[in-house]
């Protein structure tokens, strides 16, 4: 039953292929007829399979059915594409080597603020020295039976060479005695009656105050002169 069903096709197949020789060579013959030329581009393959024939479609390379100027835009995009990715790419490597560099210019500039504070600090240090040394001298001087002046004469050295080693670190003593009060450098702790013209001087000083640059370490502790308002009153 098999067998007859497959050459039945076969049968069929070949009387269709016959049918279209025929009709193409008739239409060959008759070149005066007008009608649209039809090329069969199947390819026919003949097994012995139970599907039968098999019809294989040849296909060729279809042409792009684009527009030229759809191509070229989908060119000049893929370009634009393509360069801002370079760009990015760009800028990242930029902002890293601006990060690194910045990072270094950072600790080296950290480095160099601590080793100048270093210097400084030995500096100021070893300027202290010295009058530590008076000090030492002083006091064996004092223990030793020595006369008081020469003890003085040793006290004031040391005090004069703190005064220049304070002085080589940039602290400044602060003039009290004689300024007007000024409550920004000075600290009243007592108060004198002193004659009307020297009203709001500083008369005394107790402990004396000291500034670096702009910054003050510690106000002058002074007395301030205040004029008798009765003696004002009659002065005028």
């Amino acid at each position: 039953m098999v067998s007859f069903r497959r050459e039945k096709k076969k049968r069929d197949m070949a009387e269709r292929m016959a049918a279209e020789e025929a009709r193409a060579e008739g239409a060959a013959d008759a070149p005066a007829a007008e009608g649209v030329r039809v090329t069969d581009r199947r390819r026919v393959s003949l097994d012995d399979s139970e599907e039968g024939v098999r019809v294989q479609e040849v296909e060729d390379d279809a042409p792009s059915l684009k527009p030229k100027y759809v191509e070229e835009l989908e060119a000049r995009t893929r370009a634009a594409e393509q360069a801002a990715k370079d760009v990015q790419a760009r800028f990242e490597q930029v902002r890293a080597e601006l990060r690194r560099e910045t990072d270094e210019i950072r600790q080296r500039l950290a480095r160099t603020a601590d080793e100048r504070a270093a210097r400084e600090k030995a500096a100021f240090v070893g300027a202290l020295l010295p009058v530590m040394e008076n000090l030492r001298r002083a006091m064996e001087a004092a223990e030793g039976g020595g006369s008081l002046d020469a003890l003085l004469d040793g006290l004031r050295g040391t005090l004069n060479g703190f005064e220049s080693a304070l002085a080589s670190g940039g602290i400044e003593a602060i003039t009290a005695i004689g300024e007007q009060f000024d409550p920004e450098l000075h600290e009243a702790v007592d108060v004198a009656e002193v004659e009307p013209d020297r009203d709001g001087q500083v008369t005394a000083e107790y402990s004396r105050g000291y500034r670096m640059g702009g910054q003050l370490l510690r106000p002058a502790r002074v007395q301030v002169g205040r004029a008798n308002a009765g003696a004002q009153t009659a002065a005028e």
